[in-house]
């Protein structure tokens, strides 16, 4: 069975749903939370899911190896970003090359980069008058958002569309896509295994 490791900084809907889906597929399981909020909603979810929690300090993280070295005993398969803020070290880059990757609410290239997460992106894509909104899943690379793209949705932005009715799509986008992109990236892996 394959190893997911997820990274989180928010409420944890996005785990919550990763968790159920691979809950129900003899694929993968979710191995360990890595959370950097100490009070976040998605440590309340990891514990309800009877899944063990590291809380990351930031100076450890980016100054030391001390979690990396954790996440290396812990062997993940796939390391996965639910909605996680801080920028990855090149450090972990290396060390899980195209094993590290992340759902963005827009369709990158447009509307990607520092500071582009959550209502700002949805804030931004309505003030440009976008046709359409989506998600974007992909490799996490040393830049915020720039990874090679894996897989994009789209929806339609209707005129009477806000900031909250289209999060709400956008969430429905990430609920439904990204645990499946998850568990075709690990189907892709079993199959190169077997074949190897």
């Amino acid at each position: 069975m394959k190893q997911i490791l997820i990274l989180a900084s928010g409420k944890g809907t996005n785990t919550a749903h990763l968790i159920a889906y691979f809950n129900n597929k003899p694929i993968a399981r979710v191995k360990a939370i890595l959370c950097n909020v100490p009070h976040a909603g998605v440590i309340q979810v990891a514990s309800q899911a009877g899944i063990p929690v590291m809380l990351l300090e930031k100076n450890t993280f980016y100054n030391t190896s001390i979690y990396l070295d954790l996440v290396k005993k812990m062997k993940p398969d796939l390391i996965v970003l639910a909605g996680f803020l801080w920028k990855i070290p090149a450090s972990w880059i290396e060390a899980f090359p195209r094993r590290i990757i992340n759902i963005h609410p827009a369709l990158l290239p447009k509307f990607g980069g520092k500071g582009m997460y959550g209502h700002h992106v949805h804030e931004a894509v309505l003030q440009a008058g976008e046709a359409y909104s989506g998600i974007t899943i992909h490799y996490v690379n040393e830049e915020y958002d720039a990874g090679d793209i894996i897989f994009q949705e789209k929806v339609k932005i209707e005129p009477t569309d806000t900031v909250e009715t289209l999060a709400q799509k956008i969430h429905a986008l990430e609920y439904e896509y990204y645990p499946k992109v998850i568990a075709d990236l690990l189907t892709q892996d079993l199959a190169v295994e077997t074949t190897s």
